[in-house]
Parts: C-alpha cells; structure tokens; sequence
C-alpha cells in the first residue's frame, strides 16, 4: 500500500523515448525542479539507426543504451506502463496501480505496429522471408534475409498509417538492391516497391530524386497500393490500387507497417473521432485540444505532419516553453508542421526532405541542397547524428 500511495509531481511525461527524455530535460534546463518520467523500457533505443541496421550498415549495440543512463539527472522515474490518464483528476494511473497527480502532463509513449490492419502480416514476419526493422529485434533479420537473396522477388510495402517516419522505410531497400549490384545479382532479383501513399515523400524534388534512384535499380514502383493482406505459407499477398486487386508472390518481404496509439489512449478522453484514436492536440501549439494541462508531442500526437525524429527538435521546444507560457499567461508558441525524412540511395549516399506540414520545402540551410543525395549527408545521418542525438538532443538541447 506505501508503494501504492499517490504522488505528485509538477510535470509529468508519459514516454521515454526521443520526445519524452528530450522534453524532461529542456524543462529541467528551463528551470522546472519536479519532472517525472513514465517508461516501462529498460532498454533505450536510438530508433532511426534501425534502419539502417535493416539494411546490413548498423549493429544493435550502436542504437542501444540502459534507460537509467538517458534519464535526466534529477527526474523521477517510473519503470512501469502508465494505463490511463483522468484530465479531470490531473491523475495518471501505473499499471501497479499507483497514482502520479501532475500540474501538466506530456503524452508522448510513441505509437505500436498494428498489426491487426493487415490480415495476416504478423505470421508473415514470424516466417524466414519476412521482416520489418520497426521492431528491434527483427532489424537484423531484415538485413539477413536481404542479403542472402540472390534471386527471385523482393518485395518492400511502405504503409501512409501513421508509420514513424514512413520514408524511411526506403532505406533497407536502396542499402539492399546497392548490395545486390555490388555482388552482381541485381539483375536475378525483381524488386516491387508498394507504397501506400501517393508519392514516396512529401518533397517535391526529394521525390524525383528517389524514383530517379529507384529506376536506376530496375525497381517497380506504385503509389496509392496497400496490402490488404498476406498469406505466409504461400508467400502471397492481396493487393488493391486504383486500377483494382490483385495477387503478388515473394520471396522476401520488407514491411513499414501500419502503426497505431496504445489502446489506453484510444480509449481514452484524451483521443476524439477526428484523431483516430491518437491524442487530440492542437497541431499548432501541442496543447490538448479540451484540456488545457494536457499536451502531446510525437508519434502519438495529431500534428498533422509526418512523425518523426526531426519533427521532435522543434515539437520538444514548444511544448516545453508552451507550458511555461500558460503559466504565465503568454503567448503560446507556434509549431509550423516541420519534419524530415533522411533516406538513402545507395550505401554511400543519402538526401534529407525537410518540409512543413503542407509539404513546402523547409530546408535547414540555405546551401548545399540536402534534397539531393550526398555522400556527406549520410556520413552525417549514420555516424555524427547518433552522438548529437545521445549528447545534446537527449540533453535538452533543443531549441
């Protein structure tokens, strides 16, 4: 009952991934003394390196770290899952059954593979042709099973449904077919690329340069398809475009599937129809859009952009001074949509799409053009962003 007994902090945040220990330190150097952080995990990821463990150029080990190393000094931690959260009580409630009362709470416990979106994809990746790197555990998977193909149909299935980052996807598939060039076998192997959007980013000139990288690899791509579902013991799946439905084979099967908020959230106050069970914010200034001492950031948050990483060092800064702003009865700052997708071309280069929410080009520096492959660009991307990431970023220093 003692370890039951309530306690109340004056922020606490329910994740700690990027947007959850980012956003604990930015408050601490802000001045906040009384910060709480809620994750199960005792395994912290660097997630954007999975991909590039996916595709055969990154270990485990270089994307891992102990959570107790990345909580900030001085937060408290909660090694459990948080199962609800009442806004009317300013209560969120652990799994033992502990209560954590709060002045403002952060949403941010990022959102889970989906699985049930499409029939069947769960068995498929339990199978030896089929992978996905958005699990860590499976991210070397994907690269063995990439790079011992040398001949048949590779197929790679990059969903729209609120997928982390879901250009990314593209990366296992460039590193592979420059992998299968390399060894001489590129011209042996079929690659079919689904995406379910309707173009592979939302960057007009990062999009020709992927397609143009693409059909230099003799990819097939389509935009606007989605699985609706695999059958793993005969390597078959259902596919529906515009021009109809049809079957494909494989012999290796890449996913970037479908993702989705945690089921307590959607069941939730905290979600509304409109958000599709993800936390109903303002995507403009992250505060709930009924609660004002609720706010979200992340992959589980409506900001009406793509999530990601990048889209976190400007959504960590606004929330962080957002809440103080309130307190203090100023203005509330602006999030302007901003995100980026890093993808490579080949296991050498690699452009950056940096955009707004309405897909107008944001670019982080004037010259050189990052939407064009580089070879400096992903020597940043693989090797320098991982030490910014554990150094600075989950430091707090965000701006």
């Amino acid at each position: 009952m003692v370890m039951n007994a309530p306690r109340h902090h004056d922020v606490v945040i329910v994740g700690g991934g990027n947007a959850g220990i980012s956003l604990a330190a930015k408050l601490q150097r802000m001045g906040c003394r009384d910060v709480a952080v809620v994750e199960p995990k005792k395994t912290h990821h660097y997630r954007p390196l999975l991909s590039f463990v996916g595709g055969g150029m990154a270990t485990l080990d270089d994307l891992t770290r102990p959570q107790e190393r990345c909580i900030p000094d001085g937060a408290h931690w909660y090694a459990e899952e948080a199962t609800a959260i009442d806004p009317g009580r300013s209560v969120v409630t652990l799994a033992g059954g502990r209560e954590l009362h709060y002045n403002d709470v952060a949403v941010c416990p990022g959102s889970r593979i989906d699985w049930d979106a499409v029939t069947g994809a769960e068995e498929a990746v339990n199978t030896p042709t089929a992978a996905t790197n958005y699990l860590p555990d499976m991210a070397e998977k994907t690269w063995a099973m990439l790079s011992s193909l040398t001949s048949g149909r590779a197929v790679f299935v990059i969903s729209d449904r609120h997928v982390p980052c879901a250009p990314v996807g593209l990366k296992p598939l460039f590193m592979a077919a420059d992998h299968w060039r390399r060894t001489g076998v590129l011209g042996d192997v079929d690659i079919e690329l689904l995406v379910e959007a309707d173009r592979l980013v939302n960057h007009d000139e990062a999009d020709r340069e992927l397609r143009a990288a693409a059909d230099r690899y003799g990819v097939r791509v389509r935009t606007r398809a989605t699985v609706e579902a695999i059958f793993a013991v005969s390597r078959t799946m259902r596919v529906r475009t515009p021009e109809g439905t049809d079957d494909l084979t494989y012999d290796a099967l890449y996913l970037a599937p479908p993702h989705r908020a945690p089921d307590w959230i959607a069941d939730s106050d905290l979600s509304t129809e409109d958000s599709g069970a993800f936390v109903a914010v303002d995507p403009r200034t992250l505060r709930h859009e009924r609660f004002p001492r609720v706010w979200s950031l992340g992959d589980v948050a409506t900001v009406d952009t793509l999530p990601s990483g990048g889209a976190l060092r400007k959504q960590v800064p606004v929330v962080a001074h957002n809440i103080a702003a309130q307190r203090a009865g100023r203005n509330l700052r602006h999030y302007d949509g901003y995100s980026v997708a890093p993808v490579t071309t080949s296991r050498r280069e690699l452009l950056l799409a940096e955009f707004d929410r309405d897909g107008r080009p944001e670019p982080s520096v004037s010259t050189p053009d990052l939407a064009r492959p580089r070879r400096s660009t992903f020597l940043f991307d693989r090797y320098l962003e991982p030490q910014i990431y554990w150094h600075r970023l989950l430091k707090g220093n965000v701006s």
